[in-house]
């Protein structure tokens, strides 16, 4: 605890990955922070909660991938156990059974991208198809997660970036499609290649246990966030639901001095906003001062994708092979996945029946449906992956939609994105949507850009420690080799070729 900190207040907007990790850390250097929460409990969509009958229920399962250095160190610093062991994951198409995935990390270590290749079992797709992909490594050596890269890539669609690379359509269809549905929640044409090699290189590409996953035993609200919530208010810092921000404050300084939410004002030297671009559009249309802004203004460029969640109760055990499986060729332009909830989830390990939870991405057909018809479907499309769904009854079932949720990376839109640092000398971004430099993706992101957007505001209040960022794990010798004989390429060719073509 700083001595300079002490008196100097934060206002920290948004109780998710970012807002909680940027309040534990402030409240820890002993700033005064104050963690807003539009919804009625820490977390929002992530955390879940308790259905009117007493079940759990949430915004879809989220896992946890072998890359999570940050949120891994974070649940060693709580002394919490909040995870399962390390899982097997399948994909299914309406033919049955596509893909299985081994624990990668349990099998002997080879170059990336050879273990990835070699050790997961494809039941149907041809090897030729599969030998299509290799012109496309050229790519994930050539995007290095730099601006650069990213202004370079980021007009280009994935669809558009995986047939100048020369991949058969079969791939794409069963391959690289599905898990840009379940990965960045969109269809090929309307990803942005820049997040399509970032985002395959981070889960699946940099390191061959990179795939491996482990997932929450119970809602991510009640086995990390209530635990981390109270270690946050231990260590001082405020954790307030129920308040929507509206606009903010500023002086002729180019300052933020205070956040409005309806009729208060908490009083600030710093603030840190932390929620998804949804919620930030909203406050942007409410705030006068925001608006006043253009980097704010073009926010209202960017956008989100629909998903939705259900969560079905069966009569009776039903043998589901793995407990983590995707799902693609369903409906055109859905992913979705089903997570056998007995094995996952302590709450359900010793149900009488069968616990599925099942959600669907870029849901827009979807979610006009009725809960009775989306039920049905659900049903039936477990039924065609496990036979064993066709006889069984539902007892209970349970339906979320979540209209604009998940952030979409739509080409073009890294324009938009905005840094940690704003025109405001003392108002910070973080979220998985910011643009960063560190390399991570989804809750691993949200969190990083919160310890960012924290040291950020240290630097500028100071007073404290910074948090110390874990960087994501270096590439391999012969990945950068590759990409420093590419730079050298690239920057030559710049040298002597005038820079008129299009990027």
């Amino acid at each position: 605890m700083s001595g300079e900190s002490q008196g100097k207040k934060v206002v920290v907007v948004g109780a998710g990955w970012a807002g909680l990790g940027a309040t534990y850390h402030l409240a820890k250097q002993g700033y005064d922070v104050s963690l807003l929460e539009a919804g009625s409990y820490p977390g929002g969509l992530v955390a879940g909660w308790k259905a009117s009958g007493g079940r759990s229920v949430e915004a879809g399962i989220h896992g946890f991938w072998y890359p999570y250095r940050n949120i891994f160190a974070l649940i060693n610093e709580l002394g919490i156990s909040p995870f399962t062991t390390w899982t097997r994951s399948s994909q299914y198409s309406p033919v049955g059974l596509e893909v299985e995935s081994p624990i990668f990390q349990n099998l002997p270590q080879l170059p990336t991208p050879l273990g990835t290749f070699i050790y997961t079992k494809f039941q149907r797709l041809p090897l030729s198809d599969r030998l299509s992909a290799l012109p496309l490594l050229y790519s994930l050596l050539d995007f290095d997660n730099s601006d650069d890269a990213w202004r370079r890539y980021d007009y280009l669609t994935a669809r558009e970036l995986f047939k100048t690379f020369g991949v058969s359509a079969r791939l794409y269809k069963e391959a690289f499609e599905p898990m840009l549905l379940v990965g960045l929640f969109a269809p090929g044409e309307q990803c942005s290649a820049a997040a399509t090699l970032g985002m395959l290189y981070y889960f699946i590409l940099a390191h061959q246990p990179d795939f491996d996953v482990v997932w929450c035993r119970g809602t991510v609200g009640e086995k990390i966030f209530s635990p981390w919530v109270e270690r946050i208010e231990k260590v001082g810092g405020k954790v307030l639901a129920n308040q929507r921000v509206t606009d903010v404050i500023t002086n002729s300084q180019n300052r933020v001095t205070g956040v409005v939410c309806g009729d208060s004002i908490f009083d600030t030297d710093a603030v840190i906003f932390a929620v998804g671009i949804t919620g930030m559009k909203k406050i942007i249309a409410n705030s006068p001062s925001l608006q006043s802004r253009q980097e704010f203004c073009n926010v209202n460029n960017l956008g989100a994708i629909d998903a939705l969640a259900t969560r079905l109760w069966f009569d009776r055990k039903i043998d589901v092979p793995l407990p983590s499986n995707a799902c693609f060729g369903f409906d055109n332009t859905t992913g979705w996945t089903f997570f056998d909830l007995n094995t996952l989830h302590d709450e359900y390990r010793h149900e009488s029946g069968t616990v599925i939870e099942a959600d669907f991405y870029h849901a827009n057909q979807l979610i006009p449906l009725d809960n009775e018809a989306i039920v049905a479907k659900v049903k039936k499309d477990l039924a065609t992956c496990v036979p064993g769904f066709g006889n069984a009854e539902i007892i209970d079932s349970s339906v979320i939609r979540l209209p604009q949720a998940v952030t979409h990376f739509a080409p073009g839109s890294y324009q938009h994105m905005l840094p940690a640092q704003t025109s405001f000398e003392n108002v910070f971004m973080s979220g998985d949507w910011i643009a960063n430099r560190h390399g991570s993706w989804a809750q691993e992101k949200a969190y990083v850009t919160g310890l960012e957007a924290a040291n950020l505001a240290v630097d500028y209040l100071g007073g404290g420690k910074s948090a110390n960022v874990l960087p994501v794990e270096a590439d391999e010798p012969h990945i950068q080799v590759g990409r420093t004989i590419n730079k050298t390429l690239r920057q030559l060719g710049k040298s002597i070729l005038p820079d008129v073509w299009l990027p």
